[in-house]
């Protein structure tokens, strides 16, 4: 099992669905609950998962969403963008305030990678900011054959990056 997962608006669903086209077998972490019955809550804006429960079950495939990485997958590809580029995607969706800022800060702060890291055995990163859709699925599909040593976790640092403009990151 792999997970493609990935702060929201990094484009995980945009690379499954070219995944899926290319004959990959790809499920996003919603679908794969509902297959297993695993819904705590589906009556808000969001599906609540029961992801303890789903962590139970295998796919043999790719799982896509943000909570992918916390099904004991064998593998975890962490999509990341940088936060003043996702702020603006995030806004563009219509998004509440606190919504984008509580993802952005998520993403500022690695807070997906350092889960994947803490649960799973083997986990890349691509920084998705300057590639199209395309490319970054091409770059998904080599990690997936095993050219994984030029995505290793650790060579994407934000707060460095950012650090003379995190006035911009935390305003609206």
């Amino acid at each position: 099992m792999i997970a493609l997962t990935g702060t929201p608006g990094t484009g995980k669903s945009a690379v499954a669905e070219i995944l899926k086209r290319k004959g990959y077998r790809v499920i996003s972490v919603t679908e794969l609950a509902r297959l297993h019955d695993c819904i705590l809550d589906e009556s808000g804006e969001e599906v609540v998962v029961d992801v303890e429960k789903l962590s139970k079950f295998r796919f043999d495939g790719v799982v896509e969403g943000h909570l992918s990485h916390l099904l004991s997958p064998d593998l975890a590809i962490v999509l990341r963008c940088n936060p003043l580029v996702l702020k603006k995607r995030l806004s563009g969706r219509g998004w509440s305030e606190e919504k984008v800022m509580e993802n952005v800060e998520a993403e500022l702060l690695d807070v997906i990678l350092v889960e994947a890291l803490e649960e799973c055995s083997e986990v890349c990163e691509v920084d998705t900011t300057n590639l199209s859709v395309e490319e970054v699925a091409e770059i998904v599909e080599k990690i997936i054959v095993g050219e994984r040593e030029s995505y290793k976790p650790g060579k994407i640092d934000w707060l460095s990056v950012l650090e003379d403009r995190l006035d911009e990151v935390v305003r609206l």
